[in-house]
């Protein structure tokens, strides 16, 4: 008798070569999240990316399809402020950093896209952080 195959077991799917389930549910939700989150030159997207080790975060202009701002945990500017990329102080200066490189081009309001992930968290720490440094969403 064969053994059941663990839950979250390496799968094949469309987004292109293999991962595993947990994933694969976070790209599909991301995916269904973007049909209303759409950013504008008015408007832009604030899109999050949550790594193990860092998180990322862009203001994206959709019609052009052109990054306007960008902040990570990997950025010269926080890497030595920080001791880890992976935790929620660190995701909320990220926030502050993309907020204020935003403030400086003129953007003030975007829509907040989460990128598949629960509102909760790191993700939740870097929203409130660009809402303290003055983005609107």
């Amino acid at each position: 008798m064969e053994p059941k195959p663990h839950p979250r077991l390496l799968t094949h799917n469309l987004f292109g070569g293999i991962m595993d389930k947990k994933e694969l549910l976070r790209r599909k939700r991301h995916k269904r999240l973007r049909k209303t989150v759409v950013g504008t030159d008015v408007k832009p997207r604030l899109n999050v990316f949550r790594s193990v080790c860092n998180i990322y975060a862009q203001v994206i202009d959709d019609q052009t399809g052109n990054t306007l701002v960008a902040a990570s945990t990997i950025d010269g500017e926080l890497k030595s402020q920080i001791k880890s990329g992976g935790n929620i102080d660190a995701a909320k200066m990220v926030g502050q950093l993309v907020a204020k490189r935003a403030v400086d081009k003129g953007i003030e309001t975007v829509v907040f896209d989460r990128g598949g992930y629960k509102y909760h968290g790191r993700v939740a720490a870097l929203a409130a952080g660009a809402r303290e440094a003055g983005l609107k969403f």
